[in-house]
């Protein structure tokens, strides 16, 4: 578990957490919310992992990805509009691209809703480039831009990583 540095904590989604994403879901996407049983599939898929934000022991964000081999494709991600901009949404994008690191992919995607400019900000933070358009792919007619990052895999350190201080401190 890692604590945010407002009082929020992150830790795995766990199949007691579902009715509460389900909440959530309704909430935040009524249009297409996910039902209980499309989130428990989800949460208990061997490919998936899953994460939530929690505040005084309410889940107030949660964010899910799939990896498949050298692909990993970020299923959702959402922050109760009340705790946006503290950080929430980079930590768990960033716990996502962790466990794909992790688990061998290479590269991301994801698709957002076009007219999603903030979540569309966060991802170019993260270095994710406009792939295509799907049309139509939301409810109420509204495209989806598919979205990819390329993942560095976790480096090892090497001798000069554990030396340079060295050359840092002859050049002084």
């Amino acid at each position: 578990m890692s604590l945010g540095t407002a009082g929020w904590q992150l830790r795995p989604a766990s199949a007691a957490d579902a009715a509460d994403l389900e909440a959530l879901e309704q909430k935040l996407f009524p249009q297409d919310a996910w039902s209980l049983e499309m989130i428990l599939s989800e949460i208990t898929h061997r490919t998936r992992s899953y994460w939530v934000a929690t505040a005084d022991d309410r889940v107030i964000g949660y964010a899910g990805v799939m990896v498949v081999a050298e692909t990993a494709d970020v299923q959702n991600i959402a922050v109760v509009p009340d705790y946006e901009g503290q950080g929430i949404g980079t930590a768990l994008l960033s716990r996502l691209h962790q466990v794909a690191v992790e688990r061998g992919a290479r590269e991301v995607l994801l698709e957002v809703r076009v007219d999603n400019e903030r979540a569309q900000r966060l991802y170019r933070r993260f270095g994710y480039a406009d792939l295509a358009v799907r049309p139509r792919y939301y409810p109420g007619g509204v495209d989806a831009l598919i979205m990819r990052a390329e993942l560095a895999p976790p480096r090892k350190p090497t001798t000069t990583d554990l030396t340079s201080h060295m050359d840092e401190a002859r050049e002084h």
